[in-house]
C-alpha cells in the first residue's frame, strides 16, 4: 500500500514542502549519501510504503526514482537531481547553492529535513497524484512552442537574419554575464567571508599557534603530507569527508595562515594542497556515474574502484607536486 507523504523543511532549512505519491513504477528513494541507506532515505520510503536504494550500490533509470537523499553541502550534487526533475531532499540546511542552483526550486527541492519533518498525508488512493516531475510536465507545452518555432517560415533577407544573428550573440553572452554574477555573489562572496571570519578567529584566539604545533609537523615534511593525504583517501572516510569540502576549506585556510607567518616553508604550498584535497569528489562518485547513465553494474564495481584508487593516486598526486615545487620558492 502506498501513502501520500509530505516534506517540511526543518530548522534553518530551504524549499518544500514536498507532496509526493509513490506509483506501480516510481516509488525508489534513492541515498546518495556517503555509502549506506541513510536513515531519512529509510524513514521516507517506510512512510510511503516504497523501497529505499543505496545509491553507492546500484543505479536506476530516472524515470523510477521518486526521490533524491544527498547530504551536499552547497557544490554540485544538490542540483544535479532538481535539474533531472526528481524531487530531491538534502540533509543539509542549503538553498539555491552551486553551480546548478537555478534548477534548486522550492516544488522539487528540499533541505535541512529531519525525521520529525516527514509526515503521511493519506493513502495514494485518496490524494490526487502528485505530479512526478515539474520539468516533464512543462516539456510538452515546451515541445508545441519549438515545433511552431521550427515552422517553414517566408524567406529572411540577409540584413535580416544578421540582425537575428547579433542578438542571439548578445543575448548568451549577457546570460552568461547574469549567471556569473549570480554564482559570484551566492558562492564566492560568502566562501570569502567565512575563510574572513575564520581567519580572525584564529589570530584573535591564538589557535594559529596550536595549529602551528600540531600540523606544521606533518605539513613541513613530505612524510608527514603522505599520511595526512593517505588518511583522507581512505575508502570509508572520504565519501564522509567530502561534502561540504570542510576538510579542504578548514584546514586549507588554516595552512594558508601558517603560510603566510613563515610557520611552514612556503615551498610545500603546493604538496600541501594536493595532501588536504585527496576525499574531494568522493561523495560524488555514484552521482557522476548516474550523470553518466552507468550501467547497475557498473555502479556496482565503479565506486570502489574509485575510492580504493584514490589511496595511490593521492599520494601519487603529492609526490608529482613536491617535485614539481623544487626551485619555485
Amino acid at each position: 500500500m502506498y501513502n501520500t507523504i509530505k516534506i517540511n523543511a526543518g530548522d534553518g532549512g530551504w524549499g518544500g514542502p514536498l507532496t509526493v505519491t509513490p506509483t506501480e513504477k516510481c516509488h525508489t528513494v534513492l541515498s546518495v549519501t556517503g555509502g549506506g541507506i541513510h536513515p531519512i532515505a529509510q524513514k521516507l520510503a517506510d512512510l510511503s510504503g516504497g523501497v529505499a536504494v543505496d545509491g553507492w550500490k546500484t543505479n536506476l533509470p530516472d524515470d523510477e526514482i521518486m526521490i533524491a537523499v544527498v547530504d551536499c553541502g552547497g557544490t554540485a550534487r544538490c542540483g544535479v537531481y532538481p535539474k533531472k526533475g526528481i524531487f530531491t531532499v538534502n540533509l543539509m540546511p542549503v538553498g539555491q547553492s552551486g553551480p546548478l542552483a537555478q534548477f534548486i526550486t522550492p516544488d522539487i527541492y528540499v533541505s535541512s529535513v529531519r525525521e520529525q519533518d516527514i509526515e503521511v498525508l493519506g493513502e495514494a488512493a485518496d490524494v490526487p497524484e502528485t505530479k512526478a516531475a515539474p520539468a516533464a510536465e512543462e516539456a510538452a507545452p515546451a515541445a508545441e512552442e519549438a515545433a511552431a518555432a521550427a515552422a517553414p517560415a517566408q524567406k529572411q533577407g540577409f540584413v535580416v537574419r544578421l540582425g537575428k544573428g547579433v542578438g542571439s550573440v548578445v543575448g548568451k553572452f549577457f546570460q552568461a554575464g547574469r549567471e556569473t554574477i549570480e554564482m559570484v555573489i551566492k558562492n564566492v562572496l560568502p566562501f570569502m567571508a567565512f575563510t574572513s571570519t575564520l581567519l580572525g578567529i584564529i589570530s584573535a584566539s591564538g589557535l594559529g599557534n596550536l595549529i602551528a604545533k600540531t600540523i606544521a609537523p606533518l605539513c613541513g615534511t613530505l612524510p608527514g603530507m603522505l599520511v595526512i593525504c593517505l588518511i583522507c583517501s581512505l575508502p570509508f572516510l572520504s565519501p564522509i569527508l567530502g561534502p561540504g569540502a570542510v576538510i579542504a576549506q578548514v584546514v586549507g585556510t588554516l595552512l594558508g595562515a601558517q603560510f603566510a607567518t613563515g610557520a611552514i616553508p612556503a615551498k610545500y604550498a603546493l604538496p600541501a594542497l594536493f595532501a588536504i584535497d585527496g576525499q574531494v569528489g568522493a561523495d560524488f562518485v555514484p552521482v557522476g556515474l548516474s550523470l553518466g547513465e552507468a550501467e547497475p553494474e557498473t555502479i556496482e564495481y565503479g565506486v570502489p574502484a574509485v575510492l580504493f584508487s584514490r589511496i595511490v593516486t593521492g599520494p601519487l598526486a603529492v609526490i608529482i607536486a613536491f617535485i614539481f615545487s623544487i626551485g619555485m620558492f
